[in-house]
């Protein structure tokens, strides 16, 4: 993975460059870096810090706080599975295990090829068209087990 970072470093600060260089521009910073690298390596935190004037431990805590933010590397597609109780009562425990299946990974893990991360939540506010699952910003609600591939594949 480091291999990978030093290729990327430029991105760093042209992402930054984006940007006010205050420190009120810190989130939106965040939010660009995590778009690009699908999460936010150290090399990005320190070096924002530095740019921005803010300290680390203030990066550091405004990474961790926010769930949107990941400090561990997330693949390119981000599936949410709903695991909220209309989801979880209408099958959602069997749209997981059909998901961890079709990519052979557990929620909260990554494919090694990192086009994918499985995550459950506790609900995502459609409890009508449960169980919902998200791929990456698409919803999909009234989620069959035997049409799990198709949302994967976007179909």
């Amino acid at each position: 993975m480091e291999k990978v970072m030093q290729n990327d470093l430029s991105k760093i600060a042209d992402i930054i460059a984006r940007n006010p260089k205050e420190p009120g521009s810190l989130i939106a910073v965040l939010q660009d870096i995590q778009k690009e690298f699908h999460y936010l390596p150290c090399e990005a935190l320190m070096e924002t810090a530095r740019v921005l004037g803010v300290p680390m431990s203030k990066v550091f805590s405004v990474s961790t706080f926010y769930n949107a933010f990941s400090l561990t590397p997330r693949g390119e597609t981000i599936v949410r599975i709903c695991q909220g109780t209309a989801c979880h009562i209408k099958g959602g425990k069997l749209i997981q295990e059909q998901i961890e299946s079709a990519l052979n990974i557990k929620a909260g893990e990554t494919t090694p090829d990192m086009k994918f991360t499985i995550e459950i939540v506790n609900c995502v506010g459609a409890c009508a068209m449960a169980p919902v699952i998200i791929v990456n910003n698409d919803y999909h609600g009234n989620v069959k087990c035997d049409k799990v591939k198709n949302y994967l594949d976007g179909k």
